[in-house]
């Protein structure tokens, strides 16, 4: 069970190392693009070219789904990136259901697992397997995977890494349950519980930047969110336009001292803003109705006077 490319990459691993996959469930066909054409999710499009039988229900306990599963007679159910499952779904299989989560448990339950640990400055992360139950991500731990989260990772970055770590997780994990040596340890046995972070949904209100945050935070804030769903702020022109701006990648400089939220530039090479302590430099870029750039490219083409309180 999954949906997005996370979860392609967990499904190709069980089919590549011979495992008997009777079925994938996904997400429903949605119109997508200015055409609103149907787009398949990447699971199905996997699925189909390896002649997998896939279901995609709308609601998870309509009847006719619940008997096409039951007739799948399916052992042991994996879910990568997938929705919420209500019991009758997850406690089907005597197997049990097992879920990959895109962190060490206990830490960073929710839907934002890899956003929140770079967003906080984590520097480490990791993979975790565990066995669903009525709580949202507080089954049983299978097993766990670190890697590191080095300086220069985005989100999209350790996505990509803990794709392909996780599938391997997977794989290991089904042969342990598969032999009957796999091991169901719960998480409390792995954290004190008094320092857990919580990894929720993010919104747009919480990628806005504050200027008044310090450098780093600003830095972290940036690449957690990169490439999506993007840190971004607001340019006020001197006309009173207001420019919404996303901002995919930039720097912290100590060289350029400005109060929070003055924007320097040379209108040539760099666009600096000023924070609690030192300046942000903006490496990468994208203005409303523009498309992403490098600041450089940017500036050949944007004049940089027009914004209001700029210090050149």
């Amino acid at each position: 069970m999954g949906t997005p490319d996370f979860a392609v990459e967990s499904l190709k691993a069980l089919v590549e190392n011979d495992f008997n996959v009777v079925g994938v469930i996904t997400a429903p066909d949605r119109p997508a693009g200015r055409g609103q054409k149907l787009k398949q999710s990447p699971v199905k499009e996997y699925a189909l070219t390896v002649g997998l039988p896939v279901l995609q229900p709308e609601k998870l306990k309509n009847e006719d789904f619940l008997n096409e599963l039951r007739a799948l007679k399916a052992d042991l159910q994996v879910i990568v990136a997938f929705r919420m499952l209500p019991e009758v779904v997850w406690n089907m299989p005597p197997l049990g259901s097992l879920n990959l989560h895109g962190s060490l448990l206990p830490q960073y339950r929710g839907a934002a697992p890899i956003n929140w640990a770079v967003i906080n400055g984590d520097k480490k992360t990791g993979v975790t397997t565990f066995f669903l139950q009525h709580e949202i991500d507080t089954g049983n731990i299978i097993m766990q995977k670190e890697m590191p989260i080095e300086d220069d990772d985005t989100a999209g970055s350790v996505h990509d890494k803990m794709m392909v770590m996780g599938a391997q997780v997977v794989v290991k994990t089904v042969k342990a349950i598969q032999s009957n040596t796999a091991k169901a340890i719960p998480q409390n046995e792995f954290s004190d519980a008094t320092t857990l972070r919580p990894a929720p949904k993010i919104f747009k209100d919480d990628c806005k930047i504050n200027w008044y945050d310090s450098s780093e935070s600003i830095r972290n804030k940036i690449r957690g969110l990169s490439p999506y769903p993007t840190a971004w702020t607001e340019l006020e022109m001197v006309n009173g336009k207001k420019i919404s701006t996303k901002i995919f990648n930039s720097e912290v400089s100590k060289d350029i001292q400005l109060t929070p939220g003055t924007i320097k530039s040379d209108n040539k090479t760099y666009i600096a803003i000023g924070t609690e302590d030192n300046a942000i430099i903006i490496k990468d870029l994208q203005l409303a109705g523009k498309k992403r750039m490098l600041t450089e490219d940017l500036l050949r083409g944007f004049d940089t006077t027009q914004i209001n309180g700029l210090q050149q």
